[in-house]
């Protein structure tokens, strides 16, 4: 996959921390101009031209403000133990690549891997009961056997007591924050954040000296939501941060459970609502959701042996970049040409030329909604 040069990573910062930019926005840049680095040596001419971005977008970007900011947060990450995850490296999660809404960059510090085989979001309620904590403990107790990771927001109630029950059965853990990493929110939290990152670690697409404010928050849990091939929220009221999750999780495609609870208990009153309109399965243990969303203990195993075959697939009589968008259309399936601009690091006119060029050899097909794939 293309690596991004330290300028490229510097410029990316840039626009991200461009006033008025959102994360579609900046990759539709991206995209457009084949290259963030790009982006700012363009004119007024040639960005405003660019689908989706208008004038006041275009001054901002043309103002550079953002840059003696990007530089520094840089320098920063690179002088302390924060890693960087840009959309096209390597190490960014392949679970959020397909979402329209996944971050730019993440930062993060810990020791694990974001693309591991399974991961399990737990979310719930910050009033958590006794019974809450008993089944939290129980469930993360139970996901040792699948090696599965578990995904959540360092909140109070249920997620800090995911987070440290993972510590106590040394199963890693992510806690996915709504601040910058040197913000640990809440304070008290600090100490178990400092722990996980020894098996597991902590996340946010947030600068480093970020404060949480409101509207981080649901941002912050479309990343769990994104980065878990399942949620399960243990316990939640009728209206909370949770059911954001679920939304998030459902508008993705992922697997959704919720624990019954008593019709009297208000913190279960948002698990068995979703249960009651069909939002999410019930959970009963963790054997049943497994067999319900096809987990098997020899899937992990097998999972592996295909990545390394995939790894030994050539491409021959084709030219170095017909070769690299035909690896990735079979790692992706179909895949948006945008996102393939991405992953690819070439600009979309070039792209959409060596695309033609491999649908007349018959080896590349056309789908509805600008997606391309194997034929």
């Amino acid at each position: 996959m293309h690596q991004l040069t330290e300028n490229d990573r510097i410029c990316t910062l840039a626009l991200i921390h461009t006033p008025g930019i959102g994360a579609v926005t900046v990759r539709q840049l991206i995209s457009y101009c084949g290259g963030a680095g790009n982006v700012f040596n363009s004119d007024y001419k040639n960005l405003i031209k660019i689908p989706g971005v208008g004038e006041k977008v275009v001054r901002a970007v043309l103002a550079k403000e953002a840059f003696a900011m990007a530089e520094r947060e840089y320098a920063d990450c690179q002088n302390s133990d924060t890693r960087l995850h840009f959309y096209s490296d390597d190490t960014y999660p392949s679970r959020l690549k397909p979402l329209y809404d996944s971050p730019v960059v993440l930062y993060s510090r810990g020791n694990f891997d974001f693309n591991v085989g399974r991961t399990v979001g737990i979310v719930g309620t910050r009033q958590i009961s006794e019974y809450g904590k008993a089944v939290t403990e129980s469930l993360v107790k139970d996901l040792g056997i699948y090696q599965a990771t578990v995904v959540s927001g360092l909140a109070y109630g249920v997620d800090i007591t995911a987070h440290r029950a993972c510590l106590k059965s040394n199963l890693p853990t992510i806690g996915v924050m709504a601040s910058g990493l040197n913000v640990i929110y809440p304070v008290s939290h600090r100490k178990t954040a400092l722990e996980m990152q020894q098996l597991g670690g902590i996340v946010t697409e947030n600068a480093l000296a970020t404060k949480p404010d409101f509207m981080r928050f649901p941002a912050r849990n479309r990343i769990i939501a994104g980065l878990s091939d399942v949620t399960i929220v243990v316990e939640s009221a009728s209206k909370g941060g949770s059911l954001i999750t679920v939304e998030f999780a459902q508008n993705y495609h992922r697997e959704v459970f919720a624990v019954p609870g008593s019709i009297s208990s208000p913190q279960s009153e948002g698990c068995n609502n979703l249960i009651r309109d069909h939002k999410a399965a019930i959970f009963t243990s963790v054997q049943d959701m497994a067999v319900s969303i096809g987990w098997g203990l020899e899937e992990e195993s097998n999972a592996k042996v295909q990545q390394r075959d995939f790894a030994q697939i050539t491409f021959e009589g084709f030219t170095q970049d017909e070769g690299q968008i035909l690896a990735l259309l079979k790692q992706n399936g179909t895949i948006q040409i945008d996102e393939l601009s991405w992953q690819s690091g070439m600009h979309l006119n070039r792209l959409a030329s060596l695309l033609l060029n491999l649908e007349f050899q018959g080896m590349v097909r056309s789908l509805p909604g600008k997606k391309y794939g194997l034929i």
